[in-house]
């Protein structure tokens, strides 16, 4: 231990010399001489290592030296009486503010300065420590182990808080870490990755709390029209900057405390607070609206809509978030079914009908299986002899406990749940057996856009046709405009692919989509039919008059047949010969009848104006004669 001694008399070093030397020590003596045995050796281990100074300046410059070479005293002595220079009050000063931790002991006969004055430049108190000259040796050696023992006892302690402050900051620091890489986790658990907007956990969570408080609020849900056309045209990297675009224009214009959320797809979440319907519905137009813009995707103009459906959460009821969303998702498909580009508010209605539909769904799952499912076929007649030249096959379903369901139900059913594959097949597979009964008129088969856009398409209707041992001449593919529109190059390749292998190709319900004259051009094409509506309209609307005549007109330009649908009366089948239709089908000439009846049909070949049969032209001819 390295010890400071400052004093102007030599006498006074050469007793410190004497006192910390380590050669004598009487009380030790004295024990082993009074109780035969040594003294404790607790502190014999301590060696002083002692430095002399006389004057203040210079023992000051002994303590900045050894705090720069990291050798620092344990304990100072001075004097307080040092001329000339520095007195010790001053010398205490200097040397606590080079060295605040080292032991201060002032050792004085007589001092200008009361120790309260000595003190408050040298302390704190508890490291000033005072002796009287003359000394004692035993005096000065227990003041300078003691204190040497607290000196380096309060180094150890130092470098044990110093220690424990720096694993508290490391603790504290991977604490912030973890909380900062839990925080980031959470955010990713709650937040989607392509918007950052809230998921649909989140979305739930804050449903479920929002439901927990009074009042009432607004659940609603939307997603974006033919949003699969610019995913399956432009690519996902359009699709995706689609989605974020759409959601920055949600987010912009939803009422203020709303949240919204990116639930799935192209599908998003809004929930707000209000009591007023109409509030609530002018709220949701308001987005759809700004929904249907053209937002710029990647360099390519995208035009875009939506479709909205909510339902009101009025204040004290049930408010589940679970039903909540199911609501809301069935007034969007109402939406949906309405038109899309619009918003429908859920009632207790719309429930009802999604209970029927799920029933019907599963049990059409089950139709083929249970044999519930039948074919009616109506016929197709030339417009000159009335000659029956083919059968459109149309699929009927009859439940036990719900009777006969309208295939205006249960296909839209069947295509949403994917089961349109399953029922086509069957419809296809049935009518080819029914097609070998027939002396040679061919049946016409309505296809789903969804089934057109199966990838093994040609090949799949090619092997059930050959398994059926039919020709390809006598199997007419009727296909909507919708279908051929979402992907006019797939759809042109297609068409041309059965034209090759003899299938016949007829645009069903034309005039209500979304053809043009380019389009009609471009695909391989046998006939037209005109949509019913347009026929029914013939005689009360001077519009649908012409639109009809325009049809008739185009085909046999473009040297197409052109089939009208829906005739029921002889006054139109009169004006569609007149005007030029090639072929007629209707009510007029027969509804469409049981598998049996169309083969006794068949066998007759020809019909007249009044649905009755009649003999061939030739016959009547004969009978004349």
């Amino acid at each position: 231990m390295r010890i400071l001694i400052v004093d102007d008399e030599p006498a006074i070093h050469e007793s410190y010399e004497l006192c910390l030397s380590g050669e004598s020590r009487p009380l030790d003596a004295m024990a082993a001489e009074l109780f035969g045995e040594p003294a404790e050796q607790g502190d014999a281990d301590i060696v002083f290592e002692r430095r002399h100074c006389h004057q203040g300046l210079e023992a000051v410059a002994a303590v900045e030296h050894a705090k720069a070479q990291d050798s620092p005293f344990a304990v100072a002595f001075i004097d307080i009486r040092m001329p000339p220079g520095i007195d010790g009050r001053e010398t205490a000063r200097r040397i606590r503010a080079l060295d605040p931790d080292i032991h201060l002991v002032i050792v004085t006969g007589y001092s200008d300065f009361s120790p309260a004055e000595i003190g408050k430049v040298a302390g704190p108190a508890d490291k000033i420590f005072y002796i009287a000259k003359p000394f004692e040796v035993n005096e000065v050696q227990q003041m300078a182990r003691a204190l040497c023992r607290r000196w380096d006892n309060d180094r150890a302690l130092a470098a044990a808080r110093a220690l424990l402050a720096q694993q508290v900051a490391t603790l504290e620091e991977k604490s912030a870490e973890l909380e900062a890489n839990e925080s980031r986790a959470m955010h990713i658990a709650t937040h989607d990755a392509l918007t950052d907007a809230p998921n649909r956990v989140a979305f739930l969570r804050g449903l479920t709390e929002r439901g927990r408080r009074g009042g009432a609020f607004v659940t609603a849900m939307l997603d974006l029209d033919r949003f699969k056309l610019v995913n399956d045209t432009l690519g996902h990297l359009a699709g995706d900057e689609l989605i974020r675009a759409v959601c920055t224009t949600i987010q912009a214009q939803a009422p203020q405390g709303a949240m919204v959320a990116r639930l799935g797809g192209d599908e998003f979440g809004i929930f707000f607070d209000t009591d007023d319907v109409e509030f609530a519905v002018a709220a949701c137009d308001r987005i759809v609206s700004a929904c249907a813009s053209t937002f710029n995707i990647l360099g390519h103009a995208v035009r875009c809509g939506a479709s909205c459906g909510l339902v009101m959460s009025e204040a004290g009821k049930e408010r589940d978030p679970t039903d909540l969303l199911r609501q809301a998702d069935m007034a969007l498909n109402e939406a949906k079914r309405s038109g899309r580009s619009t918003v429908r508010v859920f009632d207790a209605g719309m429930d009802e009908g999604h209970r029927v539909r799920r029933d019907i769904e599963a049990g059409l799952n089950q139709a083929i299986v249970r044999d519930e499912l039948s074919l009616a076929f109506q016929p197709i007649v030339g417009r000159g002899s009335l000659e029956i030249v083919g059968f459109e096959a149309l699929v009927r379903w009859t439940t036990p406990d719900r009777g006969a369901i309208s295939p205006g139900i249960f296909v839209p059913l069947a295509e949403e749940s994917h089961l349109i594959h399953e029922l086509g097949d069957w419809i296809l597979d049935h009518a080819l057996a029914e097609l070998r009964h027939w002396p040679g008129q061919y049946v016409s088969v309505n296809f789903s856009p969804i089934q057109f856009r199966r990838s093994h398409f040609v090949a799949s209707i090619m092997d059930r046709v050959r398994r059926a041992g039919a020709e390809p001449q006598r199997v007419q593919i009727e296909i909507t405009e919708t279908a051929i529109f979402d992907d006019a190059e797939h759809a042109a390749q297609t068409l041309c692919e059965l034209r090759k292998l003899g299938f016949r190709i007829a645009l069903d319900d034309f005039g209500t989509g979304y053809s043009s004259l380019y389009n009609i051009r471009k695909f391989a094409l046998d006939c037209l039919k005109i949509d019913r509506s347009f026929i029914d309209g013939m005689g009360r609307e001077r519009e649908s008059a012409a639109i009809v005549h325009s049809i008739i007109h185009l085909g046999r330009a473009l040297g197409l047949g052109v089939i009208a649908e829906g005739v029921e009366t002889e006054s139109q089948a009169q004006a569609l010969r007149v005007a030029g239709a090639s072929h007629l089908q209707g009510y007029l000439f027969s509804k469409p009848v049981p598998a049996a009846e169309a083969r006794a049909l068949a066998e007759r070949k020809f019909m007249s104006l009044s649905g009755e049969h009649r003999a061939p032209p030739s016959l009547v001819a004969g009978a004349r004669r």
